[in-house]
């Protein structure tokens, strides 16, 4: 009986955990989302120095452990852009781009090349004949590799980033004008790198239709006034752009005339000769500047105030001279304008002596008045105050004799002078 009963009791069990189970198995309801995928690795950002190399250019650009150097900088930065490279531990160049043959842009690449191992490098030409520009062949050579020459629309990425070549669409003898340009792109915000690209290939650019929006522009040829024209500005619309020149450079750069259209489109300008290296950092939704120094330096002043207008204004007819705030300045179409009293006076102008002061004892072309007593000392006559002027002509009258009245008065005619005994300066 026993047994029986165990064994009724092992069989309901069994048959209750597989019912259990049956019943697990059944759907509940409707299925819920779908499980959200693994997290990503965060992005650590972009950042592009813009290195100080005085008179030259340089820029490393560094995405997702990935990096990009365009241009070095004169042969005799080769010391600093190793320096540069070793103290970031960038011992590795995915990219080089050497914008266009010249030393300012290509000598400093030897130092690059010294230090990190390159992957490829990529230049307009292949030959030119310079010792920075054989040096860093040579360089590529230590290393196996050459230089590949881009064309317009290539693509490749830089960790997170995209880069699009959009120039040199043919070539010139010019080399500023066989300048690679590029545009790196990260998330919204994007930076345009223009070399020494000049006028005509800004135009051939412009002509081929790319995209050249930008939230950066680094400035073409130092910002020279050779670059940067009005429609390239105006198809890149930056918010922020560089220039890489060096301090009192004798070029001049970067040139008002750069500077203007800059104002014009009120574009926040950075400066290496002012600020040295530039620090950009975006998280591809912003961009963020930090000048190695200077950081709050006026980059674009507006600028220089326009001369002071004309301080004399003289009566082309009469040739009488006027100061500005006189009541009785000749027709616009009958004046002439002096920066100084001097100046008119050279000129053959006499003076108003409504208006202009009259110098003790007499000038050159002011009429002369005599020291009467007892004042001791010339009458004057100030601008504009013609009671005033009644006032001293009644207190000569009554003082003088009537021949130093008619001198005074500016009859000056040799007759009249000897009539006054009053000798002849």
């Amino acid at each position: 009986m026993n047994f029986k009963f165990k064994r009724l009791f092992i069989f309901l069990l069994l048959a209750s955990a597989v019912l259990f189970a049956a019943c697990g198995a059944l759907p509940a309801g409707p299925p819920g989302p779908p499980a959200p995928p693994a997290t990503a690795i965060a992005d650590p950002g972009l950042t592009v120095y813009f290195i100080d190399v005085g008179q030259a250019d340089a820029a490393l650009v560094v995405c997702a452990g990935e990096t990009m150097l365009i241009d070095g900088g004169n042969a005799e930065d080769s010391d600093l852009i190793y320096a540069f490279l070793k103290n970031r531990h960038v011992s590795r160049l995915n990219y080089i781009v050497a914008t266009h043959a010249h030393e300012d842009h290509i000598g400093g690449l030897a130092g690059a090349l010294n230090y990190a191992a390159a992957d490829t490098a990529y230049c307009p030409v292949t030959a030119h004949e310079s010792k920075a520009f054989g040096d860093f062949v040579k360089y590529l050579a230590q290393q196996g590799k050459s230089i590949t020459v881009p064309n317009p629309g290539d693509r490749f990425t830089l960790g997170s980033a995209e880069v699009e070549i959009l120039g040199p669409l043919r070539p010139s003898d010019e080399p500023n004008n066989t300048s690679i340009v590029l545009k790196l792109t990260y998330g919204d915000v994007s930076f345009l790198f223009t070399g020494d690209c000049e006028r005509d290939e800004e135009a051939d650019i412009l002509a081929a239709g790319f995209d050249l929006a930008a939230t950066v522009l680094k400035v073409g040829h130092h910002g020279s006034s050779t670059s940067t024209s009005y429609p390239f500005l105006r198809e890149i619309t930056p918010r922020y752009a560089v220039i890489s020149c060096g301090e009192n450079n004798s070029y001049g750069h970067p040139h008002e005339e750069t500077l203007s259209k800059l104002r014009d489109a009120d574009v926040t300008l950075y400066r290496t000769d002012m600020q040295g290296t530039i620090t950009a950092f975006s998280d591809g939704k912003t961009v963020s500047f930090s000048p190695e120094r200077n950081a709050g330096a006026v980059t674009n002043p507006t600028a220089p105030a326009p001369a002071a207008p004309a301080v004399y204004i003289g009566n082309v007819n009469s040739h009488v001279l006027h100061s500005p705030e006189c009541g009785s300045l000749p027709a616009e179409r009958n004046r002439v304008y002096f920066d100084s009293l001097a100046e008119a006076l050279a000129a053959g102008y006499e003076k108003h002596r409504a208006c202009l002061p009259l110098a003790r004892g007499g000038d050159r072309r002011g009429a002369r008045i005599p020291a009467c007593r007892p004042a001791g000392e010339a009458a004057r006559v100030t601008a504009g105050e013609t009671q005033a002027k009644l006032r001293v002509i009644i207190s000569m009258i009554s003082s003088c004799s009537p021949a130093v009245i008619f001198v005074s008065l500016g009859r000056h005619s040799p007759a009249a002078k000897r009539r006054a005994d009053i000798p002849s300066r």
